[in-house]
């Protein structure tokens, strides 16, 4: 049954969960519900892999770090990242080449529209960067599933992932040459915590924009112009660097106005900040006008990370 029918609602939910990634213009006109269901356990441990599954209200750092102190391994270059755990799929979550889907095995969800319960193995989530089938299940402000838990193959056996960004030069600057998975974990932290404002402190959602992946072509183009320009390969052509993109088109450390509170951060272009007055508008009108200008400048479309409502 519909949970409008069995509620007596006429608005169907709004889902939120740790809302670290949601940008909101506008009030809500519908009922809020929080996914807040917590626990995390062992399913099964085959010797080097072992099935965990978390419960969608999670936080998702702390998870993180509920793995490694078991010695299991694979979550290690996804520390740091704010929000919960049901969120990690819809996004396909992804830092220093690690993503959400490399490791995920299987989701637990439920219609919204319905209330049946449903799991979607890996290649039913139809991962992508930055992006998943839950993503794409909207009708308007509604998502169709409701994440409910998730399981991840981990494994005992350690296989460092550090050639992505400066993950190698921080082990380095820490004097590490023979990284454990917590080693890796200790160094993306300190790269994050360097780089990115603390959302305690400073409201921000992270990465702003993604960065845009292109056809081989058109890269190759755009090196020829702007000989600079970092690249990276990428599943489905060539990754560019948004913040770079962001930084050549004049906008890290600017805002629209002296008096608006919402801000380009100084130290990581990637990242738009508040400063503590601005509203969710003001947000969105600061992004749309970093789009532009890097549209102008490499005819490029920057697209967003984060939900916007």
């Amino acid at each position: 049954m519909d949970w409008c029918a069995r509620s007596g609602k006429a608005t169907p939910p709004f889902l939120l969960g740790g809302g670290s990634n949601l940008l909101l213009t506008q009030d809500i006109e519908a009922p809020v519900l929080q996914i807040a269901l917590r626990g995390a356990r062992i399913v099964f441990d085959e010797g080097n892999t072992v099935l965990v599954e978390a419960m969608a209200g999670e936080p998702w750092h702390a998870f993180v770090m509920w793995t490694l102190a078991r010695g299991l391994s694979g979550l290690e270059n996804l520390s740091l990242i704010p929000g919960f755990v049901g969120a990690a799929p819809v996004q396909n979550v992804g830092a220093y080449g690690v993503e959400t889907g490399d490791l995920l095995d299987s989701v637990t969800a439920i219609d919204t529209r319905t209330g049946e319960h449903r799991e979607f193995r890996n290649a039913d989530c139809q991962f992508g960067y930055r992006d998943s089938v839950f993503k794409r299940l909207h009708e308007g402000q509604r998502d169709q599933y409701a994440i409910l838990r998730v399981r991840f193959r981990l494994s005992r056996n350690f296989t460092a992932h550090i050639d992505y960004g400066d993950v190698k030069t921080e082990l380095q600057r820490a004097g590490v040459s023979a990284p454990t998975a917590m080693d890796v974990s200790r160094a993306v932290m300190a790269i994050r915590s360097s780089r990115l404002p603390d959302p305690a402190v400073i409201g921000n959602a992270g990465s702003f924009f993604k960065n845009p992946v292109l056809d081989a072509q058109t890269a190759a183009e755009l090196k020829e112009k702007f000989p600079d320009m970092p690249q990276y390969p990428a599943k489905d052509g060539v990754k560019i660097a948004a913040g770079w993109l962001i930084e050549q088109a004049g906008w890290r450390g600017r805002r629209l106005s002296l008096a608006s509170g919402a801000g380009v951060h100084d130290k990581h272009a990637l990242v738009i900040v508040n400063r503590g007055w601005a509203t969710g508008a003001e947000i969105w009108a600061l992004a749309q006008a970093v789009q532009a200008a890097v549209h102008e400048k490499f005819g490029v479309m920057l697209e967003p990370e984060p939900r916007i409502v």
